[in-house]
């Protein structure tokens, strides 16, 4: 099984930066996926990594050895782009087999090795098809078992799973994650999706432009966004912009617009910093009047909209300072009372409040996913 080592390593198309100065280790047998918007680097760096784009600086080792100059057939990875790249005077079961039979594999054994993989993306039934017979979510899954079957150690995979429609995505999350880790692949596996991602990858870079924000497991990248564009691409919040107005030795009160007070755990700011608050809307809490108790951080506001999620309801509160939050809970726990037009009261415990330093662009440049 290879690691994988990017050291430095830049790409510029023109005066495009694609990737710019990057620092990236895979360790052998790892899942990584890497989770960025659209123009962010991502099919870049699997070039990169292929071999089908050469870096302008920096280096790049895979399994310890220098690959800068070894041509895409001589690096023992698997790359499946965007668009197939299907051999359309091929049979299904010819094209899954292509990567088996390309290394000397016996063809009887080959076919049963694409087969499985055949079998695995529910392609068995279309064996004896060719490519323009098949769906484009077709296509795909095809790619995916040609890569699979290919009997290399590096898969890089690029939105493997993005034309595929809804249901059949999530069931084949789990199957390729599975395949992967016994079959001990190391995959480097790019998504826009981030549940996806969550739901795949040991761990998760976020990219964007064409620099890594943070890399780190799943529930780390979840739960301590080191920025306010990861705290925003990765599970969305709910964004306040404030100043520190006094700071304790346990806590710190932040200012919002029209006098409204937030306490807060953060005490690394001085008072007068302007900050931003990023909370989850899952844990911003909807409560009753009645409950309120005196309690700090309940603040008033007015359901603007309630939306059905499937399994969630998510509530947009406009609070009396003017400011607007999202509220989403489980279909299980919703408050029939809580309608459009209700006046409500929100909760935002300290523990669930993220302090960010305001960017000197402003909160909605940072915001920005390209």
């Amino acid at each position: 099984m290879p690691s994988v080592r990017l050291a430095k390593v830049t790409k510029r198309f023109g005066s495009i930066t694609a990737i710019d100065n990057l620092d990236l280790e895979i360790e052998d047998g790892e899942y990584l996926c890497v989770l960025g918007p659209t123009g962010s680097g991502k099919t870049t760096l699997l070039k990169l990594i292929a071999g089908i784009l050469k870096p302008d600086q920096g280096e790049i080792h895979i399994d310890g050895k220098l690959v800068n100059d070894v041509p895409p057939q001589e690096r023992n990875t698997a790359y499946l782009p965007q668009d197939y790249a299907l051999f359309p005077h091929l049979s299904v079961i010819e094209n899954a087999a292509f990567g088996p039979t390309s290394r000397e594999i016996d063809r009887e054994q080959a076919i049963e090795i694409s087969g499985k993989m055949l079998e695995m993306t529910r392609l068995a039934g279309r064996a004896g098809s060719f490519p323009n017979e098949l769906s484009g979510g077709m296509q795909q899954r095809l790619a995916l078992a040609r890569a699979l079957a290919s009997g290399v150690s590096l898969l890089l995979l690029d939105e493997p799973l993005g034309a595929l429609d809804a249901r059949l995505r999530v069931e084949l999350r789990y199957k390729l994650r599975s395949l992967v880790k016994d079959e001990g692949f190391t995959a480097i596996h790019v998504t826009h999706d981030q549940e996806e991602a969550m739901v795949v990858g040991d761990r998760i870079a976020v990219l964007r432009h064409g620099q890594i924000q943070q890399a780190s497991i799943p529930f780390t990248i979840y739960n301590e966004p080191k920025s306010i564009f990861v705290a925003n691409f990765v599970g969305g919040a709910n964004f306040l912009e404030g100043f520190i107005s006094e700071r304790g030795p346990s806590g710190s009160w932040v200012q919002l617009r029209n006098g409204l007070a937030v306490r807060i755990k953060e005490t690394g700011y001085s008072p007068g910093e302007r900050v931003v608050l990023a909370v989850r809307e899952e844990m911003t809490e909807i409560v009753k009047p009645a409950k309120r108790n005196g309690e700090t951080n309940v603040f008033a506001g007015t359901v603007t909209s309630a939306s059905f999620l499937g399994s969630l309801i998510r509530y947009e509160i406009q609070l009396e300072n003017g400011d607007v939050v999202n509220s989403r809970m489980p279909v299980s726990l919703r408050n029939d009372s809580v309608l459009s037009g209700e006046r409500v009261y929100v909760r935002l415990q300290p523990e669930n409040i993220k302090t960010y330093l305001s960017p000197s662009g402003g909160l909605y440049i940072e915001l920005e996913a390209v």
